[in-house]
């Protein structure tokens, strides 16, 4: 991966990898989920724990089959059977899981694989199968015969063991290759050699067994993963137009006749109702909009609540902690921050309104701004309702606009106004007939006397009085 961050850790359709895992487990409800860790234990540790996983800690991490000998202190003595999965393999899903497991259980094996059937197979173990279809070897590709390499079912390093059978074979296992670790891989062949049964099941999707080795494996595995999340919405009665082309988190929920345009990302824990539209390229997060409401185009929202039938944008900005009430409108390069859209309040374009609770049927005009910070702490505008702000009005905070007032356009309001007043907050205009066209002509005047000037200086007889002068200085 090149990077600083365990691979575990990078995040695929919203989640960390190793999320995706743990996710497709817990359906299982099996009797305990053992992460083990190493690398960068304590950040891997915090997210497993916070899924109500147990970690055990590999230190040092000699492979694999080490891996399993360390978890299984951890292991409950009760426990008959145990899935082995590569935190990596962030595409699994629960139903491949109870499937392999079913497989194991009716088969009476001592482990069963998880293999997949794919076009190229190169890079990958390969699955030996006797005449009776059970698994005799796994073959790594630099050991293949030319007949192993045409075989295109692989390993996918995702297990299921019979516990009982197992163990005594986990202290068979050597460290003699180039690495020096324990590979459970190796555990497939002891058992083969003790004649144990040894299963393979093909999962249907090969999808569902691509690990993460690079970052464009990582963009494979999200592309993925938000395509499968995309389908479940629009089997849900959600449109998409260019879907591959929408980020939704797994998390988001979208109700029915909902328009999700091309470009829009839905993220964090978002609630979409029915019948909304949510426009081009915006960007949600943490967002609750309730039914019929109306997102245009290149409009950013976050942790916010938009009620129903409101419209916003196109390129309108909410910051967290807005209210947006019911058939409110927030039109182009309006934002907001920790306010209130009172029912039917309108703020159609080009303001800020920051800390404020705007009252229904206000109108906000174009440029009017809430001047909420003093350079030391933030404040409080409350406008009532049916209030006319006019154009270019900066209110300052803390200030009260009382219910039915008008505040003149180009006001600067500092007191609070009473309600229904007129609020006139700016310098008296004075109009003195005739200054512009005397100015015109004072400037014409003086323009023509610069004119003479340098015409005069660049004169022949100028220049050589200039000249005269020089040569005597």
């Amino acid at each position: 991966m090149r990077s600083e961050l365990a691979k575990v850790l990078h995040r695929a359709g919203g989640r960390p990898l190793l999320e995706h895992v743990v996710r497709a487990c817990q359906p299982l409800k099996p009797a305990q989920i053992l992460v083990v860790v190493g690398h960068q234990a304590g950040q891997v540790g915090a997210v497993a724990q916070a899924l109500g996983t147990q970690t055990v800690l590999q230190a040092p991490q000699r492979g694999t089959g080490h891996a399993m000998q360390v978890a299984r202190r951890a292991i409950r003595k009760s426990s008959k059977f145990a899935l082995v999965l590569a935190g990596d393999a962030a595409l699994l899903r629960t139903e491949t899981l109870a499937a392999l497991l079913d497989t194991h259980r009716r088969g009476e094996a001592a482990a069963t694989i998880l293999s997949a059937e794919i076009p190229d197979p190169s890079g990958y173990g390969r699955i030996v199968r006797d005449h009776e279809g059970r698994v005799e070897a796994i073959v790594e590709d630099s050991a293949a015969s030319p007949e192993q390499r045409a075989i295109r079912e692989i390993n996918s390093s995702v297990y299921c063991f019979t516990l009982e059978k197992l163990w005594p074979c986990l202290s068979s296992l050597r460290a003699d290759n180039k690495h020096h670790e324990r590979y459970l891989t190796d555990a497939i062949g002891v058992l083969r050699q003790r004649n144990e049964r040894v299963l393979a099941h093909v999962v249907a999707d090969a999808n569902e067994v691509l690990g993460c080795n690079t970052r464009a494996e990582l963009a494979d595995i999200d592309r993925i993963l938000r395509g499968r999340k995309a389908k479940e919405l629009m089997d849900s009665g959600v449109t998409m137009y260019l879907p591959e082309t929408v980020t939704i988190d797994p998390e988001v929920t979208v109700g029915p006749d909902t328009v999700i345009e091309p470009g829009a990302q839905i993220l964090g824990k978002s609630r979409i109702g029915a019948r909304c539209r949510i426009g081009a390229n915006c960007v949600l997060m943490d967002v609750r909009v309730e039914d019929d409401a109306e997102i245009a185009s290149h409009t950013s929202i976050e942790s916010s609540r938009i009620a129903k039938g409101a419209r916003l944008g196109p390129f309108a900005r909410l910051r967290p902690g807005n209210d947006v009430r019911e058939g409110a409108h927030v039109g182009s390069f309006v934002e907001m921050k920790k306010t209130t859209l009172h029912e039917r309040a309108k703020a159609p374009h080009l303001s800020y309104l920051g800390d404020a609770t705007i009252g229904s049927e206000t109108n906000v005009g174009a440029g009017t701004i809430t001047c909420n910070y003093d350079g030391a702490a933030k404040y409080e505008t409350k406008v009532g309702k049916r209030v006319f702000i006019g154009s270019d009005s900066a209110l300052v905070a803390p200030v009260r606009i009382g219910d039915g007032a008008y505040i003149a356009a180009g006001s600067i309001v500092t007191e609070n106004v009473p309600a229904d007043a007129l609020a006139i907050a700016r310098g008296r205009q004075v109009n003195k007939p005739g200054w512009a066209a005397a100015r015109r002509r004072s400037l014409g005047g003086a323009k023509k006397r610069r004119t003479a000037r340098r015409s005069k200086s660049s004169s022949p007889k100028t220049k050589e009085a200039r000249a005269r002068s020089k040569r005597r200085r």
